[in-house]
């Protein structure tokens, strides 16, 4: 079976968050034709993930975590490159905030090799891949636990990672704007990725090229506040134009 398109991950995201997609919002969102979208739900229906209601579709019950795990078979070779590329630049000895993302979680598989690393997360998944490594200690944020990816989220997360001043952060983002403004989904893992970003000497934004095809509705932050992007292919000139008035690095590596 063919995996499913962005646009069909992103329609399981925002189904996920409220229960229920409609038609005419998702063509609004998307910028694509309602009969766009039926099929798209009607693909995803056929895959058991949705069941069609009137004007829209809704979640069935078992595929909380669809989204996710979708996500993370997206660009699996890209994000390991950029993993590895964004784990380079990442010294031993030094203390680093990680949050949720599958692209983030490739940075923390790559980090494992590094010796002396104090590593602050909001990201289960994180904290099962380098929790075993001696060689790196591992603190994880309280909170609530999101069902659908690991992720802690809240006001408790919030006010535990402020307790820090790291030298890095890894940081992933569900969509960059035109205007590279830095968007997700969830406004409670927001809080927790503006407080990462507030509380590191240096923000890496790891990012593939899909994150430009998006659109999602909280704002994180913007381009301008990142140090450095690693991502797989070129931004587009007005991107690359904003980042280098910036003073932010994009590396693309050669391997993506």
């Amino acid at each position: 079976m063919e995996p499913i398109s962005p646009r069909q991950t992103d329609i399981m995201s925002k189904a996920r968050l409220t229960g229920r997609v409609m038609v005419d919002d998702l063509a609004t969102a998307f910028e694509v034709t309602p009969q766009t979208i039926r099929k798209d739900l009607n693909e995803l229906c056929g895959r058991g993930l949705l069941a069609r209601v009137h004007g829209g579709a809704v979640v069935k019950a078992g595929v909380s975590n669809f989204g996710y795990e979708a996500r993370r078979r997206l660009a699996v070779d890209a994000k390991r490159v950029i993993g590895l590329a964004a784990a380079a630049i990442i010294p031993d000895d030094c203390t680093i905030l990680i949050n949720i993302g599958t692209t983030t979680e490739q940075v923390a598989l790559a980090l494992r090799d590094k010796h002396g690393l104090m590593v602050i997360t909001n990201n289960i998944n994180v904290v099962n891949i380098l929790g075993t490594n001696p060689n790196c200690e591992v603190i994880v944020a309280g909170g609530l636990v999101r069902q659908s990816d690991g992720g802690i989220v809240g006001e408790a997360a919030v006010d535990f990672i402020r307790q820090f001043k790291v030298d890095f952060a890894i940081i992933g983002v569900s969509a960059i704007d035109t205007d590279g403004t830095l968007l997700d989904y969830d406004y409670r893992e927001v809080k927790v990725a503006q407080a990462i970003m507030e509380n590191a000497r240096h923000t890496i934004l790891v990012t593939d090229h899909s994150k430009l095809e998006r659109s999602a509705p909280v704002r994180i932050g913007h381009l301008s506040q990142i140090n450095t992007v690693v991502t797989d292919i070129p931004f587009p000139e007005t991107l690359t134009d904003l980042c280098r008035d910036a003073g932010t690095d994009v590396i693309v590596p050669q391997d993506a």
